[in-house]
């Protein structure tokens, strides 16, 4: 396939030629690479037919579109924000200015990474004891799992968890998918490292040191809580 950067500029060109600004974003851009990989493209118009999205193939690469005005690109990103998970700022921080034609990519690529680099807002109490309680639950569900398929939902499941709470706990930003093993790897190689070498061992049915990995994280996270723990 060709170069990713100018298959985008020339797609952005042939469907969007009125485009204020464009955005190309994702693994493609990165080491994370894979032949799998897309081209993100985030796409900024005045209006119609934003807000749209659509994935296509566009000489041979799988396009993922997302296709905005300003002000829905800006209520996109206060609603993710306030789900501490924002893949659209995460595209115009980190992505490609490919289009720029008033200064609109500029600007909203600065606020982007202001607004990443502040961070996600603070779990209020309400949440942390949430989040404690659920990671205090799992951990004991876990100690008396004795069902072989029972115990491989329970890690994969924990394993997001406890990933969550580490990056919450630290201020980061949450992501999905392979994106939460990404951004837990940048924020605390150490703990990704000890969550991911364990978690297979607790599949396979050894989970002592899963355990003391996930109540390590649910004492940076306020330490366990069940008895007492009530949502009003």
């Amino acid at each position: 396939m060709d170069d990713p950067v100018l298959t985008a500029r020339e797609l952005v060109r042939d469907r969007y030629p009125n485009a204020r600004a464009a955005f190309l974003a994702g693994s493609v851009l990165t080491d994370h690479r894979t032949p799998t990989s897309d081209l993100d493209i985030v796409v900024l118009l005045d209006g119609p037919p934003a807000p749209s999205r659509e994935n296509l193939v566009y000489q041979g690469w799988p396009v993922e579109l997302f296709v905005q005005t300003e002000a829905v690109w800006h209520g996109f990103a206060d609603r993710e924000t306030a789900q501490r998970s924002s893949p659209l700022l995460a595209m115009c921080a980190h992505g490609m200015l490919l289009v720029d034609t008033d200064g609109l990519g500029a600007s909203l690529q600065d606020e982007a990474r202001q607004r990443w680099a502040a961070g996600p807002p603070p779990l209020s109490d309400r949440e942390r004891d949430h989040q404690r309680y659920v990671l205090t639950d799992l951990l004991d569900d876990l100690r008396g799992c004795a069902d072989p398929a029972e115990r491989v939902y329970l890690v994969a499941h924990m394993l997001q968890r406890a990933s969550e709470s580490a990056l919450l706990a630290g201020g980061h930003w949450l992501g999905g998918g392979k994106w939460l093993s990404r951004r837990l790897a940048a924020a605390d190689p150490g703990m990704h490292r000890a969550l991911s070498e364990a978690a297979p061992q607790a599949i396979a049915g050894d989970a002592t040191l899963f355990v003391a990995v996930v109540a390590e994280v649910l004492e940076l996270a306020g330490g366990p809580l069940w008895d007492g723990h009530a949502v009003r």
